[in-house]
């Protein structure tokens, strides 16, 4: 899309934008909103929200965006966008990104859109953080339910399988 009152351009270019933290996805609106092509490259993962796990997209490079802009657009309108820190720069000139790369991000993301990343994987080390079993070392077995967690302690030198709120587990290492 062409910015309101952009001409057409031939020599358009991807510009790194680097944002404000976890405000990705503002920039992004407000700047689509300005008429601007952006691209945020995003990713499924499991996420802890009220004591659930649940399924979010995150952005594959948290603070940065991509925009999409000719030689003859003004940069002045970035500056100012909610979200937006600045233009990612060498020196004085602003970082080009090879389209390329964007293609090959964008293909690659929507391939991925079926196989969340997992919080926690089979044989993964956990930290119990709550409870009984507070500031002892685990391994992560599998869910056990929507909230819960089946993981493997070691007591008297045998394992043993204890089901744990997935809230009160960390990953370590």
């Amino acid at each position: 899309m062409i910015p309101t009152g952009h001409k057409i351009q031939e020599n358009m270019h991807w510009y790194l934008i680097h944002t404000k933290p976890r405000l990705e996805k503002h920039a992004l609106e407000n700047l689509e909103r300005q008429g601007y092509e952006c691209y945020l490259p995003l990713y499924p993962t499991e996420k802890l929200r009220q004591r659930k796990l649940t399924l979010v997209n995150s952005p594959l490079f948290p603070r940065y965006l991509f925009i999409h802009l000719g030689q003859e657009d003004s940069l002045s309108p970035l500056r100012s966008t909610r979200g937006v820190s600045q233009l990612v720069r060498f020196g004085q000139h602003p970082a080009k990104v090879d389209g390329e790369l964007i293609a090959l991000l964008k293909s690659r993301e929507q391939s991925s859109q079926s196989e969340p990343q997992r919080m926690f994987g089979r044989g993964d080390p956990v930290r119990i953080t709550d409870g009984p079993f507070a500031d002892i070392e685990a391994v992560y077995q599998m869910p056990d339910g929507e909230c819960r967690a089946l993981v493997l302690i070691e007591v008297l030198n045998k394992p043993v399988s204890l089901r744990i709120d997935l809230a009160n587990l960390r990953k370590t290492g």
